[in-house]
């Protein structure tokens, strides 16, 4: 477990199966984050005055599950439905390719379609009978500390407003699709999600050095993460399985494959705006969770 006196080598990663009941969850109106409702420059809707009013609105309803504790549901227009339809469509012959099969499953099983953009209530349900995870909804991207720490509640943060319709293949930012398509279904998985949770304990109590080495293991796992599979290699991160460009790419001859290494991967650097040359392959959920139990011996 991370203490304040650890380097990022050092370290003692113990990570633990907790259990969280509804009366131990803090209070979501303590969910404190600054400019989470920013939208930037370069984000393709930043001069689109309908885009931006139609996002302040689904942000709105996210603002006001602080205070309701409750997922309010957004009745998506047709230009989000088509939006969601044109990238799930994509997506899916890819990932019938490249996915892990559990993933495929857990899509499946949490009724997550092309037809339609599913609602957070809905695979939130879902979530909390198999593996005990919730569902938060949030305006926007977060800083990494305020991210990680509700893991350790096994809260996933989410957003619900879907991207802008000129660039369906391109967000800047979190949306319903890199959260619906990419994260959701692998939190389904009992050892994913104890993993997950580790994570977002660590980062609770982590000095800055240990928390952007924690980064580093949340950027190779869970966004960009590979998985061994019957002698194939298949992807399992959400910035992969989310992005047909990333998908593809993960998969031809300009990336390297490497078989995860739990010192290497927390002290390897990343540029996430850039294609990921280099990406790590676990063995096994289970095993990844045995990995990452200790790090003592670096």
């Amino acid at each position: 477990m991370l203490n304040e006196t650890t380097t990022a080598t050092e370290a003692d990663f113990a990570i633990e199966n907790f259990t969280v009941s509804d009366a131990e969850l803090p209070e979501f109106k303590d969910l404190k984050f600054e400019n989470i409702n920013e939208l930037h420059i370069d984000h393709p809707g930043a001069n689109d005055a309908e885009y931006r009013t139609r996002r302040d609105y689904i942000a709105q309803c996210a603002k006001s599950f602080r205070e309701t504790g409750k997922i309010t549901d957004v009745d998506y227009n047709a230009r989000e439905q088509r939006v969601w339809r044109y990238v799930a469509e994509e997506l899916e012959e890819l990932q019938q390719k490249y996915a892990s099969p559990f993933y495929l499953r857990a899509k499946k099983d949490l009724g997550i379609t092309t037809e339609r953009i599913p609602q957070l209530s809905e695979m939130n349900r879902r979530l909390k009978e198999l593996t005990g995870f919730r569902l938060a909804p949030i305006e926007g991207l977060v800083e990494t500390r305020g991210f990680l720490s509700w893991l350790s509640y096994r809260v996933m943060l989410c957003t619900q407003y879907i991207r802008h319709h000129s660039h369906p293949a391109y967000t800047p930012e979190p949306d319903i699709v890199h959260e619906a398509i990419g994260h959701i279904p692998m939190f389904t998985n009992p050892n994913f999600a104890d993993f997950s949770q580790f994570i977002g304990h660590g980062a609770r109590i982590a000095t800055d050095e240990q928390l952007e080495a924690l980064g580093r293991l949340y950027w190779f796992t869970v966004e960009f993460g590979m998985v061994e599979h019957e002698g194939e290699i298949k992807a399992y991160g959400a910035g992969l399985l989310s992005s047909f460009g990333e998908l593809e790419h993960a998969f031809s001859d300009q990336v390297e494959r490497r078989p995860f290494n739990l010192e290497q991967v927390i002290n390897h650097e990343y540029t996430y705006s850039d294609m990921q040359p280099v990406l790590y392959v676990i063995p096994s959920y289970a095993e990844l969770k045995e990995i990452t139990k200790n790090i003592e011996s670096f």
